[in-house]
């Protein structure tokens, strides 16, 4: 979905009955729900496709720097 953004490397497919489906699936809500670019009908999005990756970028190490924090 965002390999532009992860290189193939850092992906990891898991099935379903690893039972991490549900942390995946989490996560790309709390993405969605946070991040209006991604969001199908919007008004915020980005010209650039640079600006469109790094915001996900800048998200993805918030969401890790916060959720280390919660640990």
């Amino acid at each position: 979905m965002y390999y532009e953004v992860l290189p193939w490397k850092q992906h990891q497919a898991v099935g379903k009955n690893s039972g991490k489906t549900s942390y995946i699936e989490r996560f790309n809500n709390t993405l969605r729900q946070r991040c209006s670019r991604l969001v199908r009908k919007t008004l915020s999005f980005s010209k650039k496709l640079a600006n469109h990756i790094g915001m996900i970028q800048y998200f993805i190490c918030d969401y890790n720097k916060r959720m280390a924090l919660l640990v």
